[in-house]
């Protein structure tokens, strides 16, 4: 896209990814870290975040869908790469061809898993143990029923035992050490072979949890990409994303004037509104209007009326002018907006604005020597 003609600009800074990535890997204390790359790596572009994130050292990779698998496979030829969501019926040979290791969430999925392995060979997975957030995978009734039957895992090779905590941004939370104490309930339950295979519990909040949490291989998704996995703390991650929308006209305003869809907002007196050409169509949700700030000239912005498909309205008047006129940028995110701020004004989370944000902006990655 030709940066001129975008209404906004989405820049995503790799080396602060990288930097991200190490300080969890420093943060874990014997585990190894992966990364959670799954939705195009959280909206931001899987082709440019896998590499960066490989390039720093990472040789684990999760997703949520096969085929977001072959792409990254297609990206990654040496990693290894896991599904999250399991194995998709009667996909088994494409698991097979892009060498995906499927997370295996059900016993119906195991028995599938181990009968290819009779044409393939040895064949990798992960072994999820359902432990308190009722999505996917095994039971306790499941895992007694594979106690009894330990010859539907011939020919499996389980790379991990894995559990997915629910309440990890919490660090007071009850439900964090329930988990894990049925995490190790289960594990004993299983057959004996499995029962010292290697842990995956921590999510991108897990591993702040500490040792008892982080098992052997961590699984940090939105940490990487700036989200803060401490919200009761300062974020410890580095800001990855900055977006700018672009103003298109300033208009002065009398007083008692209606800006915008529905007349929500009315003037109290003389002022400025500028239009930026950035909208609910572009990942800025509707929510935030006459809620959200912006920031010009590192100065907070009230957004004033409704947000429409194309277009917010801010109010400049503190700004002076020639700092904000048509052409001029105003900060979305950045300069001191983090994402976690704008994601609380729109009463929602860091994970949402990411993987919305952005799809008519003009991207830039920004690099070593950038």
């Amino acid at each position: 896209m030709d940066p001129r003609l975008a209404g906004g600009y989405l820049t995503i800074d790799l080396v602060a990814l990288q930097n991200n990535y190490r300080l969890l890997s420093e943060k874990l204390q014997r585990a190894k870290c992966a990364a959670v790359v799954k939705a195009n790596a959280y909206g931001l572009g899987l082709e440019r975040i896998a590499p960066a994130l490989a390039a720093a050292g990472c040789r684990a990779f999760f997703v949520a869908l096969p085929d977001e698998g072959i792409q990254l496979r297609r990206l990654l030829p040496e990693v290894d790469i896991y599904i999250l969501g399991g194995l998709f019926q009667d996909c088994e040979d494409v698991y097979v061809h892009d060498r995906l290791a499927p997370v295996l969430n059900s016993l119906e999925e195991i028995r599938s898993w181990s009968a290819q392995t009779r044409q393939a060979g040895p064949l990798p997975a992960i072994l999820h143990l359902e432990t308190g957030i009722c999505r996917l995978g095994l039971t306790q009734a499941d895992i007694t029923t594979l106690g009894q039957n330990p010859e539907w895992l011939d020919g499996l090779e389980i790379d991990y035992l894995m559990s997915h905590l629910a309440s990890a941004d919490d660090p007071q939370a009850s439900q964090n050490l329930q988990q894990l104490d049925l995490f190790h309930t289960l594990r004993k339950q299983l057959p004996a072979g499995l029962q010292k295979t290697p842990v995956s519990f921590a999510n991108s909040s897990g591993v702040f949890l500490g040792s008892d949490f982080q098992g052997d291989l961590a699984r940090p998704g939105i940490a990487l990409y700036g989200g803060n996995p401490t919200p009761h703390t300062r974020n410890p991650m580095q800001a990855v994303v900055e977006w700018q929308g672009k103003i298109l006209q300033v208009h002065d305003v009398d007083s008692q004037m209606p800006v915008g869809y529905g007349a929500s907002y009315q003037t109290k007196e003389k002022a400025r509104i500028a239009t930026v050409a950035i909208g609910y169509a572009d990942g800025y949700f509707r929510c935030l209007g006459n809620k959200a700030e912006c920031v010009i000239d590192n100065k907070r912005v009230p957004v004033v009326g409704r947000v429409s498909m194309d277009m917010i309205t801010i109010d400049v008047t503190a700004i002076p002018r020639e700092k904000s006129k048509r052409g001029d940028l105003v900060n979305l995110i950045g300069a001191g907006l983090t994402l976690d701020e704008l994601a609380a004004m729109a009463g929602t989370i860091p994970y949402e604005i990411l993987t919305s944000l952005g799809h008519r902006c003009h991207r830039r990655y920004l690099e070593d020597g950038a």
